[in-house]
């Protein structure tokens, strides 16, 4: 289940213009090549995972990310890779275990009694002083990233595009469902993925009930706000007010190019 080669749908269904098709109407026939695009088309991942690391880096370039770690001081210890792995809250241990089944004795393998002892809190016990430097030696070897490709669709991106597909939003609500879930996870706490879905579900039906999607999705960030805001190292929400809120105020439901936001107060662009 890696990276691309795993996704759900991985185009945009082409229609046919013939002269003698005649028996689906034009509006309908854009209606369904619209239906058929998902945040698993290739160009609208690829753009995902780039407004992803204008938020976690501040650049779209978000395969320089791989080596990336630092402890950001938010309480989850290390924070890592493509899409913010940590060492406090189990997915990081998730994807250096799925590493060494794929590649018995990496560089990174001696480090999962330390990894097990440091879940669920911000300690670096057993990690300091070469953790650092050896994950940026791990993600040189190839099944290193690809590794981290699968944990971030396994975890993150194939759950929220799912959710959204069941919902009925479009490509922008899913990529809305990837970045909850990417900073809030989906466990069972107040501020978790499902219950920001479930306030917001208090608020507002989804297309799949019948419901505006505009409006939805705006019940949705404001949901998410809430959550950011309960918690210090979140409380910026810019990439809420300032990116998607942008995009869902122009109605870019299907968050077509080009695309323009700001993040933490950068400027970014996607031609």
């Amino acid at each position: 289940m890696l990276a691309i080669g795993a996704l759900l749908g991985s185009a945009l269904i082409a229609v046919p213009v013939a002269a003698h098709a005649t028996t689906t109407p034009a509006p309908a026939a854009e209606a369904a090549a619209v239906a058929a695009a998902g945040l698993d088309d290739p160009a609208k991942k690829e753009i995902a995972m780039k407004i992803v690391s204008s938020a976690e880096n501040s650049s779209l370039d978000w395969k320089a990310q791989y080596k990336y770690i630092e402890d950001i001081d938010d309480g989850r210890g290390y924070t890592a890779g493509i899409i913010g792995f940590c060492s406090g809250t189990g997915d990081m241990l998730d994807l250096v275990e799925y590493y060494t089944q794929i590649k018995p004795g990496n560089v990174l393998a001696k480090y999962l009694p330390a990894l097990r002892k440091v879940d669920g809190s911000d300690s670096h016990a057993g990690l300091d002083p070469n953790f650092t430097k050896d994950w940026a030696k791990a993600a040189q070897d190839a099944d290193f990233r690809k590794a981290q490709d699968h944990e971030r669709d396994r975890v993150y991106f194939n759950p929220s595009v799912n959710q959204g597909k069941v919902d009925g939003v479009g490509v922008l609500g899913q990529f809305i469902y990837y970045d909850a879930i990417v900073m809030h996870g989906d466990g069972g706490d107040s501020t978790s993925f499902r219950n920001i879905r479930k306030r917001a579900l208090s608020k507002a039906k989804p297309p799949s009930q019948g419901g505006n999607e505009t409006a939805y999705l705006n019940a949705f960030l404001d949901a998410r706000v809430w959550a950011m805001k309960q918690e210090e190292a979140h409380s910026d929400t810019s990439r809420v007010d300032t990116a998607q809120r942008v995009f869902l105020k122009k109605g870019n439901l299907n968050l077509n190019t080009p695309l323009d936001w700001k993040v933490y107060g950068d400027s970014f662009h996607i031609g």
